[in-house]
């Protein structure tokens, strides 16, 4: 499909150049660059939400918070016994 889009000119000039060191046409650049946002869009459906941009793409450091925790709680009770 064919689409007419309007960037800023030192945005297209900075595509077209990756493109070229690349070694892929523009067309495919943008291609992947529009599927990786998409991508990155479905993985966090909630980002559109102003306190989710700030705290919502943390949410994958919770597991890491327990984890770590658990390790200091472990160390402090070693240390009291």
């Amino acid at each position: 499909m064919k689409a007419t889009i309007d960037i800023p000119d030192s945005l297209f000039h900075q595509a077209k150049a990756t493109a070229a060191e690349q070694g892929c046409s523009l067309k495919d650049f943008f291609t992947e660059a529009v599927r990786e946002r998409l991508g990155r869009k479905a993985a966090l459906p909630n980002l559109d939400k102003p306190w989710m941009r700030a705290f919502g793409g943390l949410r994958d450091l919770h597991a890491e918070t327990r984890r770590l925790d658990r390790v200091i709680r472990q160390e402090f009770e070693r240390l009291d016994d």
